[in-house]
């Protein structure tokens, strides 16, 4: 027993990061168009105008997918290509580009899985107040709709929203991401709210247009996983995994699985939200927590790292300290591969939906070699070791049903720029010359064992 038969075995990519062609095609600015023209903000001035030119090459990677076997590719659609003002008028080009990169990848037996939204909110919407208006539900149902039904007879597979943590914490209560703003507590929760409004509203919308769509939503998390298998301390990781952090700096509050998925999937908000947030809470209607557990198929989750818990000194759950010399990526991110074991374990026993991990990689300093090639050994052992924990999990009677490595090809890697490489391809920005890397041959012979080769 291992991964199923018709496992999803994919790779996945963002429009921002990868299209380019910012100014091509009737798309609409965004916030991200407007955060990296601000100075200082991104590293070394760059941005994501050129990117990888995926907009004019998607037929070159869908090849270079094809060659590796990939069986599901993982995209989102730029809302304001399809509406450059995020509602209103729809830009047929950018109609026309998305079914052109869906019909490639389908004459290569590639499933494309759509992610409605990976960060790039029309800037447009955001000077109406973007997620704090609750004009939002309409808008993103809007656009969900108009997506499904322009594709509804090339893809089945949606995901509404990526990492919502990320673009309401890093990018409105930090200010590290676009817009770059650094809102009150009160302000983040009600975007929250609007958010997981939005996301059942594009579920609906989606299913008015295509009854037997796979729907599912993607937030991410840094797994709790316990310092040893005692029964005790599985019992405090999963305590605190799903536990809402306390921490009033930066954004802490908002990185918590409950809080983004309990409404969805249980269609309540954890009980200690309204302890600990009080009158900073959003009024809670029960048509809005209705609206947002909206049946789903899947459940994704982004997962790249987490860390160790043990009972503290009051038996209670405490972090431990990161060892001397653990492992890490060019991201300073902790490799812990027993996070693709407990995560997705203890998601499943909470939600009760089938698991698909929608990212996990590494960056790493990759360079063409005298000879060529691209040798990332680590990234190989990397993923070597994360599959091995998913595959564990699945054995274990964890429903596990796809698996996305990010990335595919190196890209723009948002505050980062391009100094972050992630891909399984190379990518050379100047030259836009795509290359293999080792592991994204390794990957290919495990997609083609199914598993075993692990």
């Amino acid at each position: 027993m291992g991964f199923r038969d018709d496992f999803l075995w994919g790779t996945a990519t963002a429009a921002y990061q990868v299209e380019g062609a910012a100014k091509a095609g009737g798309r609409g600015y965004t916030v991200w168009d407007d955060f990296c023209a601000r100075p200082g903000k991104v590293y070394d001035g760059h941005n994501g105008e050129e990117a990888c030119d995926h907009y004019r090459r998607f037929r070159e990677d869908v090849d270079l997918m094809a060659e590796l076997g990939i069986k599901s590719y993982r995209f989102s659609i730029a809302w304001s290509r399809i509406l450059p003002d995020g509602t209103g008028k729809v830009n047929e080009e950018g109609i026309r580009f998305y079914r052109e990169l869906m019909e490639a990848l389908l004459e290569k037996n590639i499933k494309p899985c759509v992610t409605l939204f990976h960060w790039d909110l029309p800037f447009a919407l955001y000077i109406r107040g973007g997620w704090q208006n609750p004009d939002c539900v309409n808008w993103f149902a809007q656009y969900a709709r108009t997506v499904a039904h322009a594709y509804r007879e090339l893809v089945s597979m949606f995901i509404t929203f990526n990492e919502p943590q990320c673009f309401v914490g890093l990018g409105q209560v930090t200010g590290e991401h676009a817009p770059g703003d650094r809102l009150s507590r009160r302000s983040a929760l009600l975007m929250t709210h609007h958010v997981m409004m939005a996301h059942g509203a594009a579920v609906q919308a989606i299913r008015s247009e295509i009854p037997n769509a796979s729907i599912g939503y993607a937030p991410t998390s840094t797994v709790a996983c316990p310092l040893d298998e005692s029964q005790e301390n599985i019992r405090l990781a999963k305590e605190m995994y799903f536990s809402i952090p306390q921490e009033e700096q930066d954004s802490n509050y908002l990185w918590s699985v409950s809080m983004w998925s309990d409404p969805v999937l249980l269609g309540r908000y954890p009980q200690e939200a309204y302890s600990i947030y009080g009158a900073d809470m959003p009024d809670v209607r029960p048509q809005d927590l209705e609206l947002m557990a909206q049946p789903l198929d899947f459940y994704a989750q982004n997962i790249y790292h987490g860390y160790q818990v043990k009972a503290g000194p009051d038996g209670k759950p405490v972090r431990c300290d990161r060892k001397q010399g653990l492992p890490k990526t060019c991201m300073d991110w902790p490799v812990m591969p027993e996070s693709l074991y407990w995560g997705p374990k203890f998601l499943y026993e909470r939600y009760h939906l089938p698991i698909v991990i929608s990212e996990n990689g590494m960056s790493n300093p990759d360079v063409i070699c005298l000879d060529g090639k691209v040798h990332d050994s680590y990234r190989i052992d990397f993923l070597n070791r994360y599959l091995l924990q998913l595959r564990r999990a699945a054995e274990d009677g964890v429903d596990i049903r796809g698996y996305y490595v990010w990335s595919l090809m190196d890209n723009f890697e948002w505050t980062k720029g391009y100094s972050e490489r992630f891909g399984m391809v190379h990518v050379d920005y100047e030259t836009q010359k795509r290359t293999i890397k080792d592991s994204g041959r390794w990957y290919a012979k495990v997609i083609e064992s199914r598993g075993t080769s692990l």
